[in-house]
């Protein structure tokens, strides 16, 4: 037995999971194109359901004008009322039905006797039928796809920053992503977007985070997450109760998926302690959003308003034996007892990058020996520049100045507030300490010059490092001053590098200068000359002072390896970690997960 339109509407609809008013849309739409690509885009066609009849009846539509423009879809009241249409007026719009099923032939037939010139459909209808079947066919194909992409986009757009199950479908080959099959749906987990730890096979059950929800176009993109730190707050709600009922509130999480996560908790309510309650009885929450994550350990915290309290709490299990805080550059140094240095920094400076990020604070971990350390060295070299008054040290240092960084950064209209200081000794201090800096920096400076001016000569040169060092102690400070050199005899002299090696030497030196654009031929003559004759006018002329005599002339030619002094003094910025740090590295606690 035939099915009714109804009936296929209604299955249809059962099956894909679309309102039947949108297929029936669908339908009108598809019947409607149909007869405009076979009847003429100039006529003006609308397609309707008929509950009644069952039936999607077609109609064209007729203007009754003063004059025809368009025979397909005007016609004049004199028109009207010789074909029959009484009660008509100018401007009244007229539905035409035409008949196009099989049976209604006869109806149509009829049609065609007594409005066929009015209409013109008689040799159109013989091929409606198969060409309205294809373009139907391909127009609801189309408006089904595309409901069924909205209704996929309305049941999901909601779910965004929710958790959802589904399973492998497949692994892409190209780019690492997982399908993941959500029954009506299909959801992608992009390769960012997996822990590296983790890994998943076809049929596997997973669960995720709602990343984004969005249009395409294509289908509709699910974007899910296993690196999320929200989905972590998620797993917790749902092990937790007293999250869902507003007693505990996850307030930050700072993750490195796969490895570590740590989780600040707190609770408005005093009897309530927030940590005891993701942990559970037993550690049983907590262990159940660790085996969720595949084994990724989180440490979870007490949140404080007050921040000192708060990044202690962020660094544990490491303890903190004192916090000096610097509110102008949002920094804190942790002093920590020497035993508990590598717990603090973590393996791989671990648990102090997941505490700053926690705690929005940029976070430096020192050792309690190495702090006296940097503090009797900042006293040597206070006393050594004049700052015979040690208890003035002692003031500053007990106030948590305890390097020469944060003495030359420090006003010292705020010093002078210190008793026992005032506005001389607070002038002076601070001067002290920005000249002791500056002498360290130039130090430093020149140290990265001769080394670099070192790698430049044993580079370009061929060198050992051996016969660089002699370069350098000879006086031939930089690849620049060894350009001048045009006697292999006070070559060999100065350097030892051996009479047969000293005039390959030179022209070596020749060459890279001209071929790095340094100096044209004719220049380079014009500078040796230059220098030659400096060495023998000056009297005990050293390479240096022959080389200044050819910038003053010809001006600075720098090679492109070569790095210019800077004698700007600078206040250098504070060490960002013990010296010892790097050894930390090797160990770390792996009990911590309460």
């Amino acid at each position: 037995m035939d099915l009714k339109l109804s009936d296929v509407i209604k299955q249809v609809g059962n099956e894909k999971g679309v309102k039947q008013s949108v297929l029936i849309e669908t339908l009108e739409v598809a019947i409607s194109t149909a007869a405009k690509r076979v009847f003429g885009q100039q006529r003006e066609i609308e397609a309707y359901y008929n509950a009644e009849n069952d039936e999607i009846e077609l109609f064209q539509i007729l203007r009754v004008c003063e004059s025809v423009e368009n025979p397909y879809r005007d016609m004049t009241l004199q028109d009207a009322e010789d074909y029959g249409f009484s009660d008509v007026s100018l401007g009244d719009e007229l539905l035409i039905q035409i008949f196009y099923r099989p049976e209604d032939a006869f109806r149509a037939k009829e049609q065609d006797k007594n409005y066929g010139e009015l209409l013109n459909l008689e040799s159109a209808r013989m091929t409606f039928g198969r060409i309205a079947a294809q373009t139907a066919k391909q127009v609801i194909l189309q408006r089904m796809r595309e409901a069924e992409q909205n209704l996929i986009y309305e049941q999901y757009k909601d779910r965004k920053g929710q958790l959802i199950t589904g399973i492998v479908r497949r692994i892409e080959k190209e780019d690492g992503s997982i399908i993941v099959d959500l029954d009506r749906a299909e959801a992608v987990l992009p390769k960012r977007e997996q822990s590296s730890r983790e890994s998943y096979h076809q049929g596997d059950r997973i669960e995720a985070y709602v990343k984004n929800v969005q249009r395409s176009s294509r289908d509709p993109q699910i974007v899910l997450s296993r690196t999320d730190p929200s989905l972590v707050i998620r797993l917790f709600e749902q092990v937790v109760p007293e999250i869902d009922e507003g007693i505990v509130q996850l307030v930050r999480v700072a993750r490195q998926p796969g490895m570590r996560t740590k989780v600040a908790v707190y609770s408005s309510q005093t009897d309530v302690d927030p940590v005891g309650a993701c942990v559970g009885m037993r550690g049983q929450r907590v262990q159940a959003v660790v085996q969720e994550l595949r084994g990724e350990k989180i440490d979870i915290v007490p949140f404080h308003n007050e921040s000192a309290r708060f990044v202690c709490s962020a660094i544990s299990p490491a303890e903190v034996s004192k916090v000096l805080i610097d509110e102008a550059t949002t920094s804190m140094e942790l002093i920590v007892p020497d035993e508990q240095l590598s717990l603090a920094i973590g393996r791989g400076g671990q648990n102090v990058r997941l505490a700053a990020q926690l705690t929005g604070w940029n976070l430096d971990i020192i050792s309690e020996s190495r702090l006296n350390e940097i503090m009797l060295e900042a006293r040597r070299a206070l006393v050594s520049h004049g700052i015979e008054n040690e208890s003035l040290i002692d003031t500053l240092f007990t106030l948590g100045y305890n390097r020469l960084e944060h003495i030359a950064r420090v006003d010292p209209l705020e010093l002078a507030q210190i008793p026992g200081f005032g506005m001389d000794n607070a002038e002076r201090i601070v001067a002290v300490a920005q000249d002791i800096l500056a002498e360290t920096r130039k130090a430093r400076n020149s140290r990265e010059m001769e080394e670099q001016s070192r790698s430049d000569i044993k580079t370009y040169l061929g060198l050992t490092d051996h016969q660089a060092k002699q370069f350098y102690e000879a006086g031939y400070h930089s690849l620049g001053m060894l350009f001048m050199e045009s006697d292999a005899q006070r070559l060999d002299a100065k350097t030892g590098i051996g009479r047969n090696k000293s005039p390959e030497v030179i022209d070596d030196l020749t060459t890279i200068a001209i071929n790095h654009e340094v100096y044209t031929e004719q220049e380079l003559a014009q500078a040796r000359d230059i220098f030659n004759r400096c060495l023998l006018e000056i009297p005990n002329a050293t390479l240096q002072q022959a080389y200044n005599c050819v910038v003053e002339e010809l001006g600075e030619r720098i090679f492109p390896c070569e790095e210019e002094e800077d004698d700007d003094i600078e206040t250098a910025e504070p060490e960002a970690r013990d010296a010892n740090a790097a050894d930390a590295e090797a160990s770390e606690s792996e009990g911590s997960e309460s």
